[in-house]
């Protein structure tokens, strides 16, 4: 066993874990935050998907003990509070961008950082941040127009 140490959405953790214990099999079984899913276990379909240091990482292609002492964000991280969801989480909602749900997290996940990096993104340049995760309902379409719901509400509130 070794000891990680390491915040998870704001909230600091201390475990023992196994060496070979993967950061998404922590997130979920260690800590309870199964809004991280588990898909392919080879970094491919996405669905696992969180901020690591701010920046997308695929959890199950790290280990728990490679988390230590750096900064995670899950998709339960996003909201602000219960009543107020991320601009990206609500224009999922409203653009019916959800369908069944399995690979939201990990596509929200990824777009977080698309979105500061790119405020003002064309279609095809979300088709490209989201390439990296596989939608299993392949209802794309519905998941750009949600991308472009959110960027026009963030750019908004910046202003």
């Amino acid at each position: 066993m070794t000891q990680v140490t390491l915040t998870v959405n704001e909230t600091q953790y201390t475990r023992d874990v196994e060496p070979r214990l993967l950061l998404s099999d922590f997130l979920r079984h260690e800590l309870g935050l199964t809004g991280t899913h588990v898909g392919c276990e080879h970094g491919v379909c996405g669905a696992c998907t969180i901020l690591f240091d701010g920046e997308s990482m695929r959890s199950c292609l790290i280990f728990a003990v490679q988390a230590d002492g750096h900064s995670v964000t899950t998709v339960e991280g996003l909201a602000p509070d219960k009543d107020n969801l991320h601009p990206l989480q609500q224009s999922f909602w409203e653009a019916h961008g959800l369908q069944c749900g399995y690979c939201t997290p990990g596509i929200l996940m990824t777009l977080v950082p698309f979105l500061k990096q790119n405020p003002n993104p064309t279609e095809d340049e979300i088709r490209h941040a989201i390439s990296g995760n596989l939608c299993r309902c392949t209802g794309y379409q519905h998941i750009v127009d949600a991308v472009k719901l959110a960027a026009d509400k963030m750019r908004e509130a910046e202003n």
